[in-house]
This record gives structure tokens, sequence and C-alpha cells, in this order.
């Protein structure tokens, strides 16, 4: 039985892991900003703003 040994073969070059990390990381930020993005147009319809009238004085 061979034992398996990583080489060079089988590890990510470092330009390829750093192109996927900017990608993953540009992603969930965006990802996130969308999703925040939709909760807050989510609660203006549920709870919409109402002026108050002011007071006459």
């Amino acid at each position: 039985m061979k034992k398996i040994i990583h080489s060079e073969a089988f590890q990510m070059d470092k330009l390829t892991f750093g192109v996927t990390m900017l990608v993953v990381g540009m992603g969930g930020t965006l990802l996130t900003l969308g999703i925040i993005s939709a909760v807050i147009a989510l609660m203006k319809k549920i709870f919409p703003y109402k002026k108050e009238e002011e007071e006459k004085a």
C-alpha cells in the first residue's frame, strides 16, 4: 500500500488561492449587502413611515 504524498500537483498555487479568496470575499460581501438591503426594503413595507402631524399653536 502506497502512502500518498502531497506534492506540488495537489496544492493550489498562490495566485489561484489569492483569486479564490478574492472572489469568495467580494462575493460574500456583496451577498450580505444584498440580503441587508432586501430586509430593509421588506421592513419598510411592513412598517411604513407615518409623518407625525405638527402641533397647532
